[in-house]
């Protein structure tokens, strides 16, 4: 089967968050903000049909957005991804939408952008299709930068995708957008929903994600000042920003990263501990090693777990190991995995530390499985 054109970043072992594009645009419309996101997250970013590198083929004259939301998951499933947040612009957003009303099983969380649960009516769409199945696509082109921006604003890569894209498929996707309305499906969504509206959006006014947070009962309405309809390249830290606390949670306090890391007991035995003479070293560590580090989503916890063990081995610290390797256990490593960081630190830091780093491991592992 052929699948969707479509790009993966991040590490394999993270939470997956599917971005799908907006009609007329590709892959590139995520490009100031996928990087970013991919730091915690395998990212997976996907191209119309017609449009990016996707098949032109892949859909056809009368298509829905149903069919679209089918590649998304056969793209998906081939990736050995089964539960996956999405986010989507526009038609992207549309496509969300059915998966979070048809499929939810399969979505963790979805974020709607500058889109609809309905597109203005048939017709327009019709008659849209119809005409670049007669003309092509230039005269759409002329207007991009007016439709998709504001007053000055311009992504010529994205003109340029527009300009690209396979008339055909353009049109089916039109296809899906005149026989796509979800209105009175909306109260049944239950996963967590972002919706992001652009001020000055007039494809997709904010009116209509209004709509959509009324009727959803887990949802999020954020408008943002500076967009226009396609928020992602337009205004790309806002919209980052938002993602990163739909799919995160708010910033974690150095306290609290703690807390979840070392566990209350450890915490809550340090607090008891302290002294006027130790309360500023205290103060220290929660704002910088555990406000600051451990709060960076750049490397997820595991990876910070795996190269703080290395870190303390190294130094002979065991003690500090001891408290760590129950810290491993808490971010996710497996007692194989723990096992496969000291057997590597056997190579650069050398047997003897090695040696102790294991025995101190095997004691706290054992202490788990009986405690």
């Amino acid at each position: 089967m052929t699948l969707l054109h479509h790009w993966e970043e991040g590490p394999a072992s993270a939470p997956p968050l599917l971005l799908g594009p907006s009609l007329g645009t590709s892959l590139a419309l995520w490009d100031q903000v996928a990087p970013e996101l991919s730091a915690a997250h395998r990212v997976v970013r996907w191209d119309l049909p017609g449009h990016g590198g996707s098949a032109a083929d892949l859909i056809g004259p009368g298509a829905t957005v149903g069919d679209l939301a089918a590649l998304v998951l056969a793209l998906a499933d081939t990736l050995g991804i089964d539960r996956f947040a999405y986010a989507g612009v526009s038609l992207g957003g549309a496509v969300g939408l059915h998966l979070a009303v048809h499929h939810p099983e399969r979505l963790s969380s979805l974020a709607v952008l500058c889109s609809s649960a309905h597109f203005g009516g048939e017709a327009l769409w019709r008659e849209r299709a119809e005409r670049v199945r007669r003309e092509g696509l230039e005269w759409l082109v002329e207007s991009a930068d007016a439709r998709w921006f504001t007053a000055g604003f311009s992504v010529p890569r994205l003109v340029r995708d527009h300009r690209e894209a396979d008339p055909g498929a353009y049109a089916a996707c039109c296809d899906a957008l005149a026989a796509f309305d979800l209105r009175d499906r909306l109260a049944g969504i239950g996963v967590p929903t972002l919706l992001v509206a652009g001020r000055h959006d007039a494809a997709t006014p904010p009116a209509h994600l209004r709509e959509i947070a009324d009727a959803v009962p887990a949802a999020t309405l954020l408008e943002l000042p500076g967009a226009a309809h396609l928020a992602p390249a337009q205004c790309p830290r806002a919209v980052l920003t938002a993602l990163r606390t739909q799919l995160d949670g708010p910033p974690v306090s150095g306290t609290a990263a703690r807390r979840e890391v070392l566990g209350d007991a450890h915490v809550d035995r340090a607090q008891a501990r302290q002294t006027p003479f130790t309360a500023r070293f205290q103060d220290f560590i929660s704002r910088y090693a555990w406000g600051e580090i451990w709060t960076d989503p750049t490397l997820s916890r595991r990876e910070r777990s795996m190269i703080t063990l290395t870190a303390l081995v190294a130094h002979g610290h065991h003690e500090e190991l001891a408290l760590h390797v129950r810290a491993a256990r808490r971010n996710g490593l497996t007692p194989e995995e723990i096992g496969a960081v000291l057997l590597q630190t056997a190579v650069y830091c050398g047997v003897p530390a090695a040696n102790a780093a294991f025995a101190t491991a095997q004691r706290v592992l054992a202490e788990e499985e009986t405690g």
